[in-house]
């Protein structure tokens, strides 16, 4: 089947990420199309996919091979190469994408400091091209943040000719993940929608909700009237401590003992009070 889409992948090597951002007229998109390993790289497949990329091309890059280098192995041992598209960044943010010359049209892409950007199947250059824009003007911004953004700016570009179906959200970075014990920080993925990156945006605000991370130095301390209120609080909902209440709400990555609290974790515990 044909992996109609567009998609980016890219990296920030500062904060030790690594992701993939895709949507496509394709039954789970992201099952197929985003690859990706902390300090190593990431890759997205796609077109006629050849699914062996991923983890063939993070072999390579994991032993020092260049991300132009990775493309070239891939595609040359690969006899339907004119039918595969493939972007890649490295581990040092170097980036290489490829576009076979039997693609079906609009089919293209574009490559800069620390992404690759991509499609086929595309109403034209300006969805690709809105990829690599959107990504240049969030410098600052965290990776996740910066990667739906950008497929809602290629959407409104004009996105997969076909329409829309699919989207995927894949970012790692080393013990970034739950508990800090997994690699994945993000991995989110709408199969079947009628407007699947805004619902991706949707489910990433509801994971930064869940699992972001609010500097300590902007914790409120639990004193006084703040104590009163979140005890009241907790009392009328039944429980007899933030951190037992923190895991009901799955909240605990937020709570760190009970002498400060989250400002994310007292605004959800105004909302669920009565």
């Amino acid at each position: 089947m044909i992996v109609a889409t567009y998609s980016i992948v890219a990296c920030d090597v500062d904060a030790g990420q690594w992701g993939v951002a895709v949507q496509s007229k394709f039954l789970a998109v992201g099952s197929v199309v985003p690859w990706a390993e902390p300090q190593v790289g990431a890759i997205a497949t796609q077109a006629h996919a050849n699914p062996t990329y991923g983890p063939d091309g993070l072999g390579l890059l994991r032993d020092g091979i260049s991300a132009q280098e990775v493309v070239q192995r891939l595609t040359d041992a690969d006899g339907g190469r004119d039918e595969r598209q493939v972007g890649v960044v490295g581990g040092d943010g170097d980036s290489a994408s490829y576009t076979g010359s039997a693609c079906l049209q609009w089919a293209g892409h574009r490559t800069g400091a620390g992404y690759a950007a991509q499609g086929n199947i595309l109403v034209g250059a300006e969805t690709v091209d809105a990829l690599a824009a959107t990504f240049e003007a969030t410098s600052g911004q965290s990776l996740a943040l910066r990667l739906v953004a950008c497929l809602a700016a290629a959407q409104d570009a004009g996105g997969d000719r076909r329409g829309q179906q699919s989207a995927a959200l894949l970012v790692v970075e080393r013990a970034g993940g739950y508990a800090r014990l997994s690699d994945v920080a993000v991995d989110l993925r709408v199969d079947d929608h009628a407007r699947p990156v805004e619902e991706l945006r949707r489910l990433h605000g509801l994971h930064d909700l869940l699992f972001g991370v609010t500097p300590r130095e902007q914790w409120l301390p639990i004193e006084e009237d703040l104590r009163r209120e979140v005890d009241g609080r907790l009392e009328e909902l039944g429980f007899e401590s933030l951190d037992s209440w923190a895991g009901v709400a799955n909240l605990e990555d937020r709570v760190d003992g009970e002498d400060a609290i989250d400002p994310v974790v007292l605004e959800v515990l105004r909302e669920a009070s009565p």
